[in-house]
């Protein structure tokens, strides 16, 4: 799926999707780390725009707590 006609999932969703934990999540969304859209008061989000986010390499900023070797 693609465009308009793509489903929008929830939090609980993209969460389980990236096996993450509901709080990293919100931390993610709380620094702008992460494609969502906010609706009425909840938080969605396109698994394209997720996936795409990841391979660009977005998932490795975790809100800046970042490892230092």
């Amino acid at each position: 799926m693609n465009g308009n006609s793509e489903k929008w999932v929830s939090s609980k969703e993209i969460a389980e999707h990236l096996g993450i934990n509901k709080d990293t999540l919100q931390r993610w969304i709380k620094n702008e780390n992460i494609p969502c859209h906010r609706v009425g008061r909840l938080w969605k989000f396109r698994i394209s725009e997720i996936d795409e986010w990841v391979k660009n390499g977005g998932a490795a900023i975790d809100g800046g707590e970042k490892d230092e070797y």
